[in-house]
C-alpha cells in the first residue's frame, strides 16, 4: 500500500516529538479518555460557575418553598429548608473536588520526596521511611479514618490531612521503585563523575522520568478520594453540616421515606459522584496507556 503524502509528514512530524508530546498525541487518539477529559472540565466548570451567578445561596432559607420538586424556579426542587438543591449540588461539588484535590497534591508532595529519598540513598534511609510506610499501611483504611475522625473532628482541614497521612505510602513506593531503577542508568553516573549534588541528581535528572507515573497515580487518585469522603459523609464523619459535599448530600437517602418520595435530594448528586469517579479513572486508564512504552508503535 502507498502512503499518502499526509501519512508521510504526519510520521515525520511525530519522530520529532518530545517524550510529553508523543504522550500527548497517543492520548488524544483515546477518545474515551478524551470525552472523559471534557466531561470532567464541565463538571469543573459549573462547579465553579453556577453558584457564582445564580441569584440563589447556599444558605438562603425560604420556609414557603420548601420541599418543593423540581420546577422551573429551581431546577432540582429545594430541601426541607427551602434551600435551592442545583446550587447546592455544584457548591458541594466545589468542596469535593477540592477536597479531593488537596488530599492527592498533599500526598504526591509527601510520597514523591520521601520515596525519592529512600530509592536513591537506600540503606537505613529505605529501611526507615518503607518500614513507616508499612506501619500506615497495615492500619484498615476505614476504619483508622473513621477513629482519627471521631477523635480530632470532622472540618475539612482534618479530613484532608488525615486522607494524606494514610495515602501517601502507595505513591512512595512506586516512585521508591522506580528511582531505585533509574539510579543505576549511565547518565546517573556521569552526573556523579562531574561531581553534581545529590540534590540536583534527585530534583532534576531523576524526578522528571518519573513524572509520568506520579500523573496518573494523582488522576486514579482522585476518585479514590471522592468515593472515600462519600463513604465518611455517609457514615455522618465527612465534612459537617450546613456545609454541603456530594457526600453528606447522598446521606438525606438514609432516610427511608426521601428514598422512595424525594429522589431529587440524593440522586443528583450520587449521578455526580458517579460521573466524576467514572471520568477519572477512565481518564487515568488511557494516561497509564499513553505513558506506557508498550503502548508505542
Amino acid at each position: 500500500m502507498v502512503k499518502s503524502e499526509t501519512q508521510i509528514k504526519s510520521k515525520a512530524t511525530r519522530k520529532n516529538q518530545s517524550y510529553w508530546g508523543e504522550v500527548f498525541y497517543r492520548l488524544r487518539k483515546n477518545k474515551l479518555a478524551m470525552m472523559s477529559f471534557f466531561m470532567l472540565i464541565i463538571i469543573i466548570s459549573m462547579c465553579i460557575f453556577v453558584p457564582m451567578f445564580s441569584k440563589y445561596s447556599i444558605e438562603t432559607y425560604n420556609a414557603v418553598e420548601r420541599d418543593q420538586k423540581p420546577n422551573s424556579t429551581h431546577l432540582l426542587g429545594t430541601d426541607k429548608t427551602g434551600r435551592d438543591l442545583f446550587v447546592r449540588l455544584f457548591y458541594a461539588g466545589r468542596i469535593s473536588l477540592g477536597l479531593a484535590l488537596a488530599v492527592v497534591f498533599l500526598e504526591c508532595t509527601a510520597g514523591v520526596i520521601l520515596g525519592s529519598l529512600s530509592g536513591f540513598y537506600g540503606g537505613i534511609v529505605d529501611i526507615i521511611i518503607m518500614r513507616i510506610a508499612e506501619i500506615f499501611m497495615s492500619f484498615p483504611f476505614m476504619i483508622f479514618c473513621i477513629t482519627i475522625v471521631a477523635v480530632f473532628g470532622n472540618s475539612i482541614p482534618n479530613l484532608i490531612f488525615i486522607l494524606a497521612l494514610l495515602s501517601w505510602p502507595s505513591i512512595a513506593r512506586i516512585v521508591r521503585g522506580q528511582i531505585l531503577t533509574l539510579r543505576e542508568m549511565e547518565y546517573m553516573e556521569a552526573c556523579e563523575a562531574l561531581g553534581i549534588s545529590d540534590f540536583r541528581r534527585i530534583f532534576k535528572h531523576l524526578l522528571p522520568n518519573v513524572l509520568a507515573y506520579v500523573i496518573v497515580y494523582a488522576t486514579l487518585g482522585m476518585a479514590s478520594v471522592i468515593l472515600t469522603e462519600t463513604s465518611l459523609s455517609f457514615l455522618g464523619l465527612g465534612v459537617s453540616p450546613p456545609t454541603p459535599t456530594w457526600g453528606n448530600m447522598i446521606q438525606e437517602a438514609r432516610n427511608m421515606l426521601i428514598i422512595q418520595n424525594k429522589w431529587w435530594y440524593w440522586i443528583p448528586p450520587g449521578i455526580c459522584i458517579f460521573i466524576s469517579v467514572m471520568c477519572f479513572n477512565i481518564l487515568g486508564d488511557g494516561m497509564r496507556d499513553a505513558i506506557d512504552p508498550k503502548m508505542k508503535r
